[in-house]
């Protein structure tokens, strides 16, 4: 199924500026990536971390970055300074739901707690049908795969139907990562369309 070019893209990541090298150049490319290909991209506004490296690598071509930050971050001087627009919420809860409804898809880089905890709640918004595009984790030096091989273990032991398996995809590269963003098609909810067959 062909999909439309995704034009705004929502990036999840971490905002510790104590990561690795190779998790900082690969947010930096993704950025410029996505910006080189006339994407739009919407991020939490960190001035450290992969947030801040994602962020520059966008700007670095000239790419326009929506920042969606609480107003306690900006008080407490987290805000990036170089952002092409701010959009200043009044709390996190109102932070992720104006980034999702923005998205055309989300990606997630490395991160800590608040990366999962914004990388599950997606998740779980689509498999409720309450968000349909696409989610792509960046599995920057398989970061991810204890996290992949606990959702694995989820199925396994029949705590989650095989069928949300098409929930995510996972990303090698920033190029993946784009390639995956207009290749896979908005989500189907099962709540109106998918029999209890199917969930089996």
């Amino acid at each position: 199924m062909d999909c439309p070019k995704r034009s705004t893209i929502v990036i999840y990541g971490a905002s510790s500026p104590h990561v690795g090298d190779i998790f900082k150049s690969q947010a930096f490319e993704l950025g410029a990536i996505l910006a080189k290909n006339g994407r739009r991209i919407v991020t939490g506004a960190g001035l450290t971390g992969l947030m801040a490296s994602v962020e520059d690598g966008a700007l670095s071509q000239g790419g326009h970055v929506t920042g969606v930050i609480p107003q306690f971050m900006v008080d407490n001087g987290w805000l990036h300074g170089g952002l092409t627009e701010v959009i200043v919420t009044k709390d996190m809860q109102e932070r992720k739901a104006t980034m999702a409804r923005m998205a055309d898809a989300c990606v997630a880089l490395p991160g800590g707690t608040g990366t999962f905890e914004e990388l599950f709640e997606v998740i779980t918004w689509k498999m409720l049908g309450l968000f349909t595009r696409p989610i792509i984790i960046l599995n920057t030096d398989s970061y991810y795969e204890p996290l992949l091989d606990m959702l694995d273990r989820t199925v396994e032991r029949q705590f989650m139907s095989p069928y949300f398996k098409q929930l995510w995809a996972v990303a090698k590269t920033p190029a993946q990562a784009l390639e995956l963003i207009d290749s896979i098609p908005d989500w189907l909810s099962p709540h109106s369309k998918i029999s209890k067959a199917d969930l089996k």
